[in-house]
């Protein structure tokens, strides 16, 4: 198998893959949901209800409230009980609609049967407009509206779709169990994103850590081509498993071997890259005429007895997922929404599933502890770790003098907060806490600068 991957830096943390057997289960849908109209980046979407609104899961609830904006959709059918604020996973104030569940009726056009569509529209400009009113947007963690993504910039033209499924971050394997029993929609999905942006070549990249879903996705992939058309160019790359090799530039070096520049995008050197489910959700979208309303969210860890892999409707509460699989070990001490090296810890146990939410990690307090801080011993390692190509180690003196002029002739902004430096430094400094504080300075220092 290739043991091709990206060129600077990166670590290898264990797998940890342990709910890498568990099928996606449906979860039964919660008696409430709360679903944010912010779950993208750029502007919150604008509430288009009211309280005492009767919804079908899928009705439009709130509408895009700028370019950089998505659609949200009810995922449930009930009514309306509230539009206001409440926290978060992170305790932060967000706008909600509450919505009590009725039953479970669904919008009228919506196809909800397996029955695999693999006819590919002909105009570009079609297949993104049902992309935006779908709500789709982008479930590697980013969220950036699908949308937006392939509407490509003037002068702007892709040379190659990557489809991302590296799924590099230790335990979680919601992806990894798509491609497995969603992969014929995902390659109809791929398909769909090429005919979008006008591009003849896609590369679904997958880890070798993954070898069922590379021979899968492979089978699938030589089947289609038989049917012409787009699918002639897609190809499945095996990848060295190393990790952030999930991170926008680091697998546009990997499969491509371009480096994307500080500043820029990666459709500057021609590349657009989405995730396995943001496929899978564009095809349904496209094909089936239903919106995002639902994603698959690994629950893990050593510690949580009930390991399983969920489809769960999006404004889903925490703790109903939790108490449905047994509730909160006694010895789990966090809870990481996402995976351990750059997800979230859980302030709320009432905050609701978004749109990217992709998994929740209980860890013991012992997996919890840092080892106590010593003094840089100037090894280097984090430098050599980092993806990014920064020194993190000078940006942490750098930020401890508070020179944010160097700290942005020294790129702190470009910091992708993926945790190699904390992970490799020997001496427990908090190196990701520090550059991440440092890059949210530089940058609205270089917001402020660009609005005068």
């Amino acid at each position: 198998m290739a043991r091709r991957t990206f060129s600077i830096g990166g670590v290898h943390p264990s797998d940890a893959k342990i709910s890498r057997d568990c099928k996606i289960e449906a979860l039964p849908i919660a008696p409430t949901v709360y679903i944010a109209v912010a779950q993208h980046i750029g502007a919150p979407a604008n509430p288009v209800v009211v309280p005492g609104d009767k919804v079908k899961a899928g009705d439009v609830i709130a509408e895009p409230g700028a370019f950089m904006s998505a659609y949200i959709h009810s995922s449930v059918s009930g009514t309306v009980k509230s539009i206001g604020p409440r926290q978060d996973l992170s305790g932060n104030i967000q706008t909600v609609v509450e919505i009590e569940v009725e039953g479970d009726e669904w919008k009228e056009g919506i196809d909800l049967s397996d029955t695999l569509v693999t006819d590919i529209p002909e105009d570009p400009k079609a297949i993104i407009e049902k992309v935006k009113l779908g709500g789709v947007v982008g479930l590697g963690g980013a969220t950036f509206p699908t949308h937006v993504k392939l509407s490509l910039p003037p002068g702007k033209k892709c040379e190659m779709l990557i489809i991302n499924g590296c799924e590099c971050e230790p335990y979680l394997t919601s992806d990894f169990r798509t491609l497995l029993e969603k992969g014929e929609q995902v390659v109809v999905g791929t398909a769909l994103l090429m005919q979008a942006l006008g591009v003849d070549k896609a590369t679904i990249a997958i880890e070798d850590n993954k070898p069922e879903a590379i021979e899968h996705i492979s089978g699938i992939v030589s089947s289609f081509k038989a049917k012409g058309g787009k699918y002639q160019g897609i190809e499945v790359l095996p990848l060295m498993k190393k990790y952030p090799e999930g991170g926008e530039k680091q697998l546009i070096d990997a499969v491509m071997h371009r480096q994307v520049p500080s500043g820029c995008l990666p459709i500057d050197v021609g590349a657009v890259v989405d995730n396995v489910c943001t496929a899978l959700a564009v095809y349904e979208a496209v094909q089936k005429n239903k919106p995002l309303v639902e994603n698959s969210v690994t629950v893990t860890g050593e510690c949580f007895p009930k390991q399983a892999n969920l489809m769960v409707r999006v404004g889903t509460p925490l703790k109903y997922i939790i108490d449905y699989l047994g509730g909160v070990p006694e010895d789990a001490a966090k809870v990481i929404s996402g995976g351990p090296m750059m997800g979230k810890a859980v302030a709320n146990l009432d905050a609701a599933t978004l749109k990217g939410t992709g998994g929740l990690l209980f860890l013991t307090r012992e997996q919890t502890k840092r080892m106590p801080e010593s003094s840089c011993i100037r090894c280097g390692k984090c430098s050599e770790a980092c993806p990014m190509g920064l020194e993190p180690f000078l940006l942490r003196r750098l930020y401890k003098a508070g020179d944010m002029d160097a700290l942005e002739a020294n790129a702190a902004q470009d910091c992708i907060m993926c945790g190699c430096c904390l992970y490799s430094c020997p001496a427990g400094i908090p190196l990701l806490d520090i550059v991440s504080q440092a890059r949210g300075q530089v940058m609205g220092i270089m917001r402020a600068r660009a609005k005068k």
